[in-house]
């Protein structure tokens, strides 16, 4: 059974949700403001979470911010308020998806089930061994990029875009591959990649001379340019040429 942690403020917005949530086999702890859904979601470690921004004693940027410091369980962030900004800094703190409100509730079941869709692709994906590139190191058990004995920790998304990039480095990866890959056949959100390429760039530009670049091609999607002086043929095991040959073919027709 999938178990959510439903996080709102609203007794009404939360009973409902609950209610709906619950008629689709999922397993609900609630919680009703940030405080205590930092406490359930300690004890209970649930698949998913899914939250309100606007709660009291924490909002849910921070309760976000905490729980990306211990862990990379899926997050879900319901809103009214949906600016730019808004929607900037919840990728940024590690949200895996935005939901503004109001909304369809079918629409809401769609996106968890996605997300834990994408969620069970990223864990297979721990099983494949570490890239090299150049001293560009990718682990996929930990989602950390090693440069230069510095370490980056990134959210599973961010982690399989620049793992798609860096495999093609000095290729053009089309969006649309892009969205196959890293969420599967639902496809993606266009601001939702441009948020994640934006964090990746910061990233990689705060990392003491920079592995590289991710650079856009306008209508047609993003390559990675390493800036290390070796050759720009990437080493690659084995074995990782195998695990990737079925998602490249699914996705080269994209």
């Amino acid at each position: 059974m999938i178990k959510v942690l439903l996080v709102e403020d609203e007794p009404d917005m939360l009973d409902l949700t609950a209610y709906v949530l619950r008629r689709e086999r999922f397993v609900v702890a609630e919680a009703a403001d940030g405080a205590a859904a930092l406490r359930r979601w300690k004890a209970d470690r649930p698949d998913i979470v899914v939250m309100d921004i606007g709660l009291p004693n924490l909002d849910g940027f921070e309760v976000l911010r905490r729980i990306r410091e211990e862990s990379e369980t899926p997050v879900l962030l319901l809103t009214g308020r949906q600016s730019g900004p808004d929607i900037a800094r919840a990728f940024n703190l590690g949200t895996d998806d935005f939901l503004g409100k109001p909304f369809e509730y079918r629409e809401l079941i769609a996106r968890i089930r996605a997300i834990l869709r994408r969620s069970k692709a990223v864990q297979q994906d721990a099983r494949e061994p570490k890239v090299e590139a150049n001293g560009l190191i990718l682990d996929p058990e930990a989602y950390e990029v090693t440069w230069r004995a510095q370490f980056c920790r990134l959210t599973p998304t961010e982690f399989r875009i620049l793992y798609l990039l860096v495999t093609n480095a000095g290729h053009v990866v089309s969006a649309n591959r892009l969205y196959t890959y890293v969420w599967g056949a639902d496809g993606g959100d266009a601001n939702a990649l441009r948020s994640h390429i934006s964090h990746l760039r910061r990233k990689l530009e705060s990392a003491a001379g920079s592995p590289g670049t991710i650079v856009s091609v306008p209508a047609v999607g993003y390559v990675f340019r390493r800036t290390a002086p070796q050759s720009d043929d990437v080493t690659l095991p084995a074995e990782t040429h195998v695990s990737l040959r079925p998602t490249e073919a699914a996705t080269s027709s994209a």
